[in-house]
């Protein structure tokens, strides 16, 4: 089975990529979604799993963020066979506060514009366009609503918040966390993104829509993710308590992981302190 993974040298991609022994469409490695020819490549796989975005959330990037992740998406999309898999990497934070009313967020939780960047609209418009495409044109697809991932670090990539927080600590640099460390996310290590994955490659789902976390069971506060990275790697973390940071939104944000696990048998096995010991093991490569 041949399988690409576009933005397959980045944070999350890197990981993917070497997990499957995929090829990579990045444009680390010159390869560019927008282009035309280049995302022709796509039509050669059996699988493709797309990652490749532009991740701006603030504004000024928006029209370089649409034009990404929605015209990106599109052109691989219009190049995949028919009876191959697509997979998309979408977000939670398309639902924004709307989430905070559940206690756990199924994929029935109402998606509002409510403020959101270009980033979160553009992966909802995707989501649009990878069921039309692949109804159309008759391939398998997969919607995954990521939560909050993490993985070890690599070479030339920056972490998200999880990373971020592990790299201060090793560094001696001071951590500033939101509404004094209480909102919680349910974070979720690359190799079961990996792993979710293939569950799906495995099953009889010919489309699929699920809210990808860590669930319940690896849900923390950003405070008790501070604690459990101490105790994981034997470091002492330096807290600042002087800045104030806007509260995030939503506040609190744990994923429903009943229907990934009904339709496709899937459930996040790495433990919370398993999974950041690797962010203290690792070094970049």
């Amino acid at each position: 089975m041949k399988i690409l993974v576009t933005g397959g040298s980045g944070y999350l991609g890197t990981h993917i990529r070497k997990y499957f022994n995929a090829d990579d469409l990045s444009l680390r490695h010159g390869k560019d979604i927008l282009n035309v020819e280049h995302a022709r490549a796509a039509g050669a796989y059996d699988v493709v799993i797309h990652l490749a975005a532009s991740l701006d959330r603030s504004g000024v990037g928006s029209e370089k963020t649409l034009n990404t992740n929605v015209d990106g998406t599109r052109k691989i999309l219009k190049a995949m066979r028919k009876g191959s898999t697509f997979i998309f990497m979408s977000t939670k934070d398309i639902y924004a506060r709307v989430a905070d009313r559940y206690p756990e967020v199924p994929e029935s939780c109402p998606i509002d514009y409510l403020g959101q960047t270009a980033y979160e609209w553009s992966k909802y418009i995707a989501e649009s366009y990878v069921e039309l495409y692949a109804n159309v044109n008759e391939f398998r697809s997969c919607i995954f609503r990521l939560s909050t991932p993490y993985a070890p670090p690599s070479e030339g990539n920056s972490p998200n918040f999880v990373g971020a927080i592990a790299e201060s600590i090793n560094l001696g640099e001071p951590i500033t966390l939101p509404a004094d460390g209480r909102p919680v996310r349910d974070i979720i290590h690359v190799d079961d993104i990996s792993a979710a994955c293939e569950a799906f490659l495995d099953s009889a789902v010919r489309h699929g829509k699920y809210n990808l976390g860590g669930g319940k069971k690896n849900a923390v506060s950003m405070k008790a993710l501070v604690e459990r990275m101490e105790t994981v790697s034997g470091l002492q973390a330096i807290i600042d308590n002087e800045t104030k940071l806007p509260d995030p939104s939503p506040f609190n944000y744990v994923s429903d992981l009943s229907l990934i696990d009904h339709e496709l048998a899937w459930s996040p096995k790495i433990s919370v302190d398993e999974g950041l010991s690797t962010l203290f093991r690792s070094t970049p490569k």
